[in-house]
C-alpha cells in the first residue's frame, strides 16, 4: 500500500517571517493521513526543519549538484541538504531543465548523488504544449523516464512527479483522463526501467493544483499525490489540498 504524499514546493519564495506558515501546518495536521512534504528555499531549509523537528512534516530541497563535493561555487551538495535537515530533493523539474539546460543525463546523474546521500529523489518529468499537441505525450514521458531515473536506485528512495509543462503556474489543467493515461504509462515503463519495484513507486501529479481541483485529480487511479507549487505557499491554500488527499 503507498502512503500519499503531498509536496509542496515553494520555488524562490519564502523569507523568515513565512516559516510560520510551517507552523501553521503542524498545528493543523498534528497526526495527518498522508504524508507532507515542503520544499523551501535553501536560505530557509534548516530553519524550516527545526520548525518541523517534532512533527510528521518533512523537509525537502529543490535540487542538488552531481558531484559530492568541490570547486562548483553557488551550488550545494546532497550531504550538505541531508545535513541541513532536508530528506528529499526535487529533481529534473521543468524549470531546471528550461532555465538551466538540465537534461536526462544531467538529472540521472543528480538523482545517483542524491540517493547515495540518503534523499529521497522526487524525480520530474512532463511534456510542453507543443509535445501534447505533436502527440508525442508518452514518448516524451518514457525519455525521461529512462534517461532520468537510475535503473538501480533504490525504490524507497524514488518518486516520480508527472507535471505536464503548460500547466505548472498557467491555471491549466489536463482532463483526469489525460493524467490517467499518463499516470499508467508511467507506472508501466517504470515496471520496465527498474522491475517489480515499480508498483511501490508512488506517482505525483503537478500542475496548477489548488483546492478547487484536488478531489478530482485524487480521485484518478495511480495519482498517489501532488507536487504543489504556488498553493503551497500558504497554509490555508495547501491544508485544503492535504485534506482532499487525505480523503481519497
Amino acid at each position: 500500500m503507498r502512503r500519499k504524499l503531498a509536496a509542496g514546493n515553494w520555488k524562490m519564495h519564502g523569507l523568515s517571517a513565512d516559516l510560520s506558515q510551517l507552523t501553521q501546518l503542524v498545528q493543523t495536521h498534528p497526526d495527518p493521513a498522508v504524508d507532507i512534504l515542503i520544499c523551501p528555499p535553501a536560505t530557509l531549509l534548516s530553519r524550516a526543519a527545526e520548525a518541523t523537528a517534532q512533527s510528521p512534516i518533512a523537509i525537502g530541497a529543490q535540487d542538488c549538484h552531481s558531484a559530492d563535493k568541490g570547486a562548483h561555487t553557488g551550488d550545494l551538495a546532497a550531504a550538505m541538504l541531508k545535513d541541513a535537515g532536508a530528506t528529499h530533493v526535487i529533481l529534473g523539474h521543468s524549470e531546471r531543465r528550461s532555465d538551466h539546460g538540465e537534461d536526462n543525463e544531467i538529472v540521472h546523474s543528480k538523482a545517483q548523488t542524491a540517493a547515495a546521500a540518503g534523499l529521497t529523489t522526487i524525480i520530474c518529468i512532463g511534456e510542453s504544449l507543443a509535445e501534447r499537441d505533436a502527440g508525442i505525450t508518452l514518448d516524451t514521458l518514457t525519455a525521461q523516464m529512462t534517461g532520468s531515473i537510475p535503473a538501480d536506485i533504490d525504490p524507497d528512495l524514488l518518486v516520480v512527479a508527472y507535471e505536464p509543462i503548460w500547466a505548472i503556474g498557467t491555471g491549466l489543467t489536463p482532463t483526469t483522463d489525460q493524467i490517467a493515461e499518463a499516470h499508467a504509462h508511467m507506472r508501466a515503463k517504470l515496471a520496465q526501467h527498474i522491475g517489480s519495484a515499480a508498483k511501490q513507486i508512488r506517482l505525483l501529479y503537478g500542475g496548477s493544483v489548488k483546492p478547487a481541483n484536488a478531489a478530482e485529480i485524487f480521485a484518478v487511479p495511480d495519482v498517489d499525490g501532488a507536487l504543489v507549487g504556488g498553493a503551497s505557499l500558504k497554509a490555508d491554500d495547501f491544508s485544503p489540498i492535504i485534506t482532499a488527499l487525505g480523503a481519497s
